[in-house]
């Protein structure tokens, strides 16, 4: 798959519920000039409802889902749901902590969804790349595969978790090492992919020293992933 670039410029208000890193990290990559960015608390409020050309939700809560009234297109961070669980007007995109900053944008959109696709991320100046609508897309599925594989090592006493860190950067340029990914993204996230994950594959077996981790991190009682 390569990553897909626009062609045709439009004139788009974009309406935006982003947490402060999202932001931080959304704003880092210049706009289309032209267009109207409009940065809001919540989608599930009525601030700038029917008002916009396009919503991005993305500190959208896949554990407590709540979803916006508007024939509008919603761009969703819906790492693990899927678009059959999601409206027809839903496009699903990898907005996790650190993601954003990428040159390309993960997104999984439905047939009749992909022309919207191209034209907003034309109107963002963003480049993309369209991925299979499964848990974890690409990048999100790879991350926490090799975070996973640090919590095995670490559980086996094979290295620290600063060493492990180091190594990963130093041996693969990543920007982060698997540890402080997890701390970036959530280690919360990062367990609620795998064992979606590990529903069809067992290759995605949770390290016990990450199950503990993240289930300190969970509220259980809304938590419909909770695993004993």
């Amino acid at each position: 798959m390569q990553p897909i670039f626009a062609t045709q410029q439009n004139i788009m208000r974009i309406v935006v519920s982003a947490t402060e890193i999202q932001k931080e990290e959304w704003l880092q990559k210049p706009m289309a000039s032209g267009n109207d960015l409009v940065f809001i608390n919540g989608l599930n409020t009525e601030t700038g409802h029917g008002k916009a050309d396009v919503f991005f939700d993305l500190d959208f809560n896949e554990n407590k889902p709540v979803f916006i009234e508007t024939d509008q297109p919603v761009f969703v961070n819906a790492v693990i749901t899927g678009l059959d669980e999601l409206p027809s007007n839903y496009i699903r995109i990898n907005a996790w902590n650190g993601f954003l900053k990428r040159d390309i944008i993960e997104v999984a959109a439905a047939e009749t969804n992909k022309p919207i696709v191209d034209a907003v991320m034309l109107a963002l100046n963003r480049s993309y790349i369209l991925v299979p609508d499964v848990p974890g897309m690409i990048a999100a599925r790879a991350i926490s595969m090799i975070i996973n594989e640090a919590y095995f090592a670490l559980g086996d006493e094979v290295s620290t978790i600063t060493e492990i860190d180091v190594a990963m950067k130093l041996g693969t340029n990543y920007p982060y090492g698997p540890f402080e990914w997890s701390e970036k993204i959530g280690l919360e996230k990062i367990y609620f992919l795998l064992k979606k994950l590990l529903e069809k594959d067992g290759r995605y077996a949770i390290a016990p020293l990450l199950r503990e981790a993240a289930l300190k991190k969970i509220n259980y009682k809304f938590c419909p992933y909770y695993l004993t």
